[in-house]
């Protein structure tokens, strides 16, 4: 039983996923499926603080994992996406061209499924399909840092979202200069989640601009050239423009582009969450303590243990089945809950910043003691402190 449990246990992103796309393909109030479950997510993520168990090895060393199984459903999540993408695009039409709002049939004999939609409702399945094509960042960041066939399975989900870049910035760029101001996905103390989004994907995608820029120039080839990867990335975008200016003009164009600026927050919110405020000199080595780690339950299955990040930063290229938890640095809560926090900047700022001092004091090397009071000082966090250990290592179980 616990051979397979090791691997369903990660279905959970998968299942609500489907559970989505069904909800956008029914219309009515089903089309807010997605919008409902990310409130579900947040509430059991807060109520259910238990931490995930590292152990994925049986007794005699041996991956409890499938490596088969984990790789095909993340291949199989590909497709997944671009019919989502297809269902919201088929509302769009429908709202369009007029189509009658009546039931047509009932899914199961209790889920009624309309035939056309109300604009209210199109509403609902837009945020809906943003909220949970943003899921394909966990999909596209493991896979990204995979090569050959895998890598394009990557580029592929990614630019579903219009960021195609990020493969490329996240393995060449975020592994390197983690934590230093060289990495714009390295949120600085003092910075809202909302200054975070564009400051991230714009500085991202200008550093793979800049990459290939160097790349061609090195090889003596035009930067406007089919072997340039950053202008490929995008074009890789193309179709779902396509697809969504051919279902409803430009206001299946906005539909898609409302997708893009969810699925792209969420995108950026996980690298806010994962470093925010940290500090390495740079050039200096990378350490567990640039990262937050995050092992809830919830967040560690939902997020195929994409919260245990230092771990993931001293093995990029391990699987994530086989990331363990290192004893990092951890705010406490899981993904959903932080982000909640961080939606309201003042109660994540005093959430945080304390945290914060502790790290100053308990982890950071005299350069970085400098750098942090500089810092402090800057946007207010000086002059912070906590009784008691502020940084948990929760203990599994």
């Amino acid at each position: 039983m616990s051979l397979i449990f090791a691997n369903i246990k990660y279905l959970l992103a998968p299942v609500l996923i489907l559970v989505t796309f069904a909800g956008v393909l029914a219309g009515g109030i089903f089309a807010w499926l997605g919008v409902a479950l990310l409130f579900v997510g947040i509430l059991i993520d807060t109520l259910i603080k238990r931490q995930a168990s590292s152990q994925m090895h049986s007794d005699s060393g041996e991956t409890l994992a499938s490596p088969a199984f984990q790789n095909i459903v993340m291949y199989f999540m590909l497709p997944v996406f671009v019919l989502l993408q297809f269902a919201l695009a088929w509302r769009v039409y429908g709202f369009m061209s007029g189509m009658p709002v009546e039931v047509t049939s009932l899914w199961l004999g209790l889920i009624p499924v309309t035939s056309g939609i109300t604009g209210l409702d199109l509403i609902g399945a837009t945020l809906s399909t943003g909220i949970f094509a943003g899921i394909g960042i966990i999909y596209g960041h493991e896979l990204s840092h995979c090569k050959g066939f895998a890598f394009i399975i990557s580029r592929m989900t990614m630019a579903l979202s219009g960021s195609a870049h990020f493969c490329y910035a996240h393995v060449y760029n975020h592994h390197l200069e983690l934590a230093s101001e060289d990495d714009p996905a390295t949120a600085p103390r003092g910075r809202t989640i909302y200054g975070h989004y564009l400051l991230s994907y714009l500085g991202q995608s200008k550093f793979v601009f800049n990459m290939e820029k160097e790349r061609l120039a090195r090889m003596g080839v035009s930067f406007i050239s089919w072997q340039n990867r950053w202008i490929r990335g995008y074009l890789m975008s193309v179709p779902s423009v396509a697809l969504f200016f051919a279902a409803g003009g430009w206001v299946g164009v906005s539909a898609l582009a409302v997708v893009w600026v969810v699925s792209n927050f969420e995108l950026e919110a996980l690298n806010y969450l994962e470093h925010y405020g940290l500090i390495r000199v740079k050039d200096q080595p990378i350490d567990y303590r640039h990262n937050w780690d995050n092992n809830t339950l919830f967040t560690s299955w939902f997020f195929i243990e994409i919260g245990r990040q230092a771990d993931h930063h001293d093995r990029g290229e391990t699987h994530f089945w086989e990331l363990e938890n290192v004893g990092a640095p951890n705010t406490g809560w899981g993904y959903f809950t932080i982000f909640a926090l961080a939606l309201v900047p003042p109660i994540w700022h005093w959430y945080m910043r304390k945290r914060l001092a502790t790290w100053d004091e308990k982890f950071a090397t005299i350069e970085e003691k400098v750098i942090a009071a500089r810092i402090n000082k800057e946007v207010g966090y000086e002059g912070t402190s906590f009784d008691g250990d502020e940084l948990s290592f929760p203990v599994e179980n």
